[in-house]
């Protein structure tokens, strides 16, 4: 069996959810738990959130909720995105919380919700332009799920857009139009029990923008969901809660060959690095079919081995990547043939993400190296890496 594998924490997980359901109060908890959680896997992470003290869950899609429903979850779930109409059937058949944001939306909840007052949940677009109804639409479609007996309007929210960015008044603007809508919605006698719109960023940096629920995703898993930021920029409890945050995934390997190269040789395909002097490198099972980038080692990336920063040489390929690795001393100043001279050797473990000695390399910092965020990090971490639970 392949040595990769993403370790879980789930201790770690806990600690984080416990943490931030006690900052939350009195609004609730909702761990995002979509995309099979972060990577994480859903069904782990869901049940131990709700031990923990989650209250809801939220997914992307009715198949993620399904497989909620299946693993014997029973909290409400919350989906993301409004279901097609063929669909509600399902939505309703394993009790999920769709989101309603166009007509045909509601008139298929109503529909297939003929035998029960089905739950829903109400987004209004206040800025993201991704989907929600603008506040105009969002009133009329609050105003017939209101009059329907088949469905119960449970909630209302939005989604903020720029709250890991803590310079930009955007935020604000976004959970000014919300209250603004609320305060409609009040007139026209229409009171949702939740009131939403705070992921992460938002939940850590805004405490007005709390409201009645809190959709918590990267933050659980133990990753700060902040873009880097002078510390007096960010607000005091986002400095105080943030570093007792635990992150929940480790990605680790081991070296599986090294081997010596001298000057001038190129390393992987395209050649597109070149040794200026004799080197020893080591190779690592995983690669670009398993989530770390192609040129990951292209723009400095760099792995743990034996507690040290060994930097990753050339473009990684489909399932395997090579790390420059210490050279042995020997009086020619060239590595000695024969494997047992080398300082790494075979077997040793390898932290792609995660610590190891005195150094840590954690999800943010790879995502700098490759110009992304954190989320796709953990996200590409795809189905081949074997998932260990401790």
């Amino acid at each position: 069996m392949r040595p990769t594998s993403a370790q879980i924490d789930l201790s770690a997980l806990a600690h984080n959810v416990a943490l931030l359901a006690e900052l939350a109060a009195p609004a609730q908890l909702c761990v995002v738990v979509k995309a099979d959680g972060y990577g994480h896997g859903a069904l782990p992470v869901a049940r131990t959130a709700v031990a923990a003290g989650a209250t809801w869950l939220a997914v992307a899609l009715i198949e993620e909720g399904m497989e909620l429903r299946q693993g014997g979850i029973e909290a409400p779930i919350l989906l993301l995105s409004e279901p097609r109409p063929r669909e509600m059937v399902e939505v309703i058949a394993h009790q999920l919380r769709p989101t309603i944001y166009s007509p045909a939306g509601a008139a298929a909840v109503t529909a297939a919700a003929t035998s029960q007052s089905m739950p829903v949940h109400l987004k209004v677009d206040t800025g993201m332009h991704r989907v929600g109804a603008t506040p105009a639409d969002a009133l009329k479609l609050a105003q017939v799920l209101e009059d329907k007996p088949e469905v119960e309007l449970e909630g209302v929210w939005t989604h903020c857009a720029t709250a890991d960015e803590l310079d930009n008044p955007f935020t604000d603007i976004q959970i000014s139009r919300f209250e603004e809508f609320l305060a409609v919605l009040s007139q026209h006698g229409i009171c949702p029990k939740l009131r939403h719109a705070a992921n992460s960023a938002t939940f850590l940096t805004r405490k007005h923008g709390h409201f009645d629920l809190v959709r918590v995703g990267l933050a659980v898993y133990g990753i700060s969901p902040l873009k880097q930021t002078p510390e007096a920029q960010i607000p005091k409890v986002a400095r105080e809660i943030v570093p007792q945050l635990r992150p929940v995934m480790q990605l680790c390997s081991q070296v599986s060959f090294v081997k010596e190269v001298s000057a001038g040789a190129g390393v992987s395909y395209g050649q597109l690095h070149h040794f200026d002097t004799p080197a020893v490198v080591a190779t690592i099972p995983i690669g670009y079919a398993d989530g770390v980038r192609r040129d990951f080692g292209l723009k400095g990336g760099e792995v743990l081995i034996g507690g040290q920063r060994n930097r990753v040489v050339g473009a990684v390929t489909m399932d395997q990547l090579m790390v420059e690795v210490p050279k042995p001393d020997c009086p020619e100043g060239a590595p000695e043939t024969g494997s047992s001279n080398y300082e790494v050797q075979p077997g040793d473990e390898v932290m792609l993400i995660g610590e190891q000695g005195d150094e840590e390399i954690t999800a943010s910092e790879v995502a700098q190296w490759v110009d992304t965020i954190p989320y796709e990090i953990i996200c590409d971490i795809g189905k081949r890496v074997r998932r260990e639970y401790i």
